[in-house]
């Protein structure tokens, strides 16, 4: 508990220096820490090979590889994610509002930084510029624990930016990687009320409920994503083709694809079939009720446990179902509240899935994987939050501030 307590207290300090920098001192430093990675290209992917390498040995499946791996592009892209940062509104400082009192008192509040946020993440080393450049932007410090796996990799890319913010005379410690990756570190952190104001896990969902269960550390909660597409009855069929191949084998192991698939039984037998043949070809399988099976021959029947899964594989479920009506309850019924999506060209029941879908994100004609901080110009994102306090879908700026009342008085005393 030693080690995290001084990581702990170095936080705490560095968070009441970032309060005082100006919003041009914060920009400045997230452009410095853009460059850097992408001038330290090289050693970040040859520290990120050695993630690869040991995963491959442990027999890792490719679609978590997938998120592990780095590339020239996904460096300049996390760069990017930084860039876009810098460009957004800064929230700290925002009065939302003055009002005054029958006594004379102007009562108001204002926008000021969480303080120190903690994240507990696994696989995807991105997370770890995305974690620091938004905590960063909106005067925060972060302690970052990632998962072993990726642990070379968020060293060097923490080295990187912190080398970067002495560069420009700021302390490093705005941004914290704990490098002991043991489960009792990950435990104690859960328990570090004395410094943290937040903890947030991104990762399985046996990560994120262990941090929901376990932390005494008020925690937001970042889903998994049993993600669907309905295909209505007047949907465009090659629009449906089109959106499912990409929602579901654009990436596999990203908690925005798709996972579950609900045909209209009035479009099944002209729909299903090209949208199986699409996905069939990318060696996608399909865990169907027996409609489906049916009407797809190589598809495989489903359990009742398929349509409540997240696989983050090469696996998706299909089932038939009479209506909108069925096909609402059973997305509500079965998913994890995170992105939704109907293809349909009538305007009635696409306002009918936007309005009764219980979700973070609820698309009409769209891929889920749009839901994304950088999609939606957030600069990037520390996760998706499939609760309903504080803050809901992609966790951008406003998500890791808070306010408190401030008051102008001229002498008044309370009778």
């Amino acid at each position: 508990m030693e080690y995290l307590d001084k990581i702990g207290f170095r936080a705490k300090t560095a968070s009441r220096l970032l309060a005082k920098l100006s919003q041009v001192q914060k920009n400045e430093a997230i452009a410095a820490c853009a460059m850097a990675l992408c001038e330290n290209t090289k050693a970040i992917l040859a520290e990120n090979e050695k993630d690869i390498v040991s995963a491959r040995e442990r027999g890792v499946k490719e679609s978590l590889i997938d998120r592990l791996s780095l590339s020239t592009a996904r460096i300049d892209a996390m760069a990017d994610g930084l860039r876009q940062i810098v460009m957004l509104d800064d929230p700290i400082g925002e009065v939302l509002y003055m009002k005054e009192r029958p006594n004379g008192l102007m009562i108001g509040q204002k926008r000021v930084p969480l303080g120190v946020i903690g994240i507990i993440y696994e696989s995807r080393p991105n997370v770890t510029a995305d974690a620091f450049g938004l905590c960063f932007k909106t005067s925060n410090a972060v302690i970052l624990r990632g998962g072993s796996d990726a642990i070379h990799s968020n060293k060097i890319i923490t080295d990187t930016i912190r080398s970067a913010l002495i560069s420009c005379g700021i302390t490093p410690d705005a941004v914290i990687l704990i490098e002991d990756t043991s489960r009792e570190t990950a435990t104690e952190l859960m328990k570090l009320n004395k410094y943290l104001d937040v903890l947030i896990p991104r990762g399985s969902a046996g990560l994120i409920q262990t941090v929901v269960n376990n932390s005494t550390v008020p925690a937001i909660e970042t889903g998994t994503g049993n993600c669907h597409i309905f295909v209505d009855e007047s949907a465009d069929i090659d629009m449906a083709a089109n959106i499912i191949d990409n929602a579901k084998t654009q990436r596999l192991g990203v908690c925005n694809a798709c996972e579950s698939l609900v045909i209209h039984e009035k479009i099944a037998e002209k729909a299903l079939p090209i949208i199986a043949g699409r996905l069939l070809a990318k060696n996608i399988e399909i865990r169907g009720c027996k409609r489906t099976c049916e009407i797809v021959p190589e598809a495989v029947p489903a359990s009742e446990e398929d349509w409540y899964t997240e696989y983050l594989d090469a696996v998706i479920s299909c089932i038939v179902l009479p209506g909108i009506d069925e096909a609402i309850e059973h997305i509500n019924r079965c998913n994890t509240g995170h992105s939704e999506s109907i293809i349909t060209n009538s305007y009635e029941n696409s306002q009918r899935f936007l309005n009764e879908i219980d979700a973070a994100a609820v698309y009409v004609n769209a891929s889920t994987r749009f839901t994304d901080g950088f999609e939606f110009g957030y600069g990037a994102e520390i996760g998706i939050s499939t609760q309903k306090l504080h803050a809901r879908g992609p966790l951008g700026l406003l998500a890791l501030t808070t306010t408190k009342n401030i008051i102008y008085g001229n002498g008044q005393i309370r009778e």
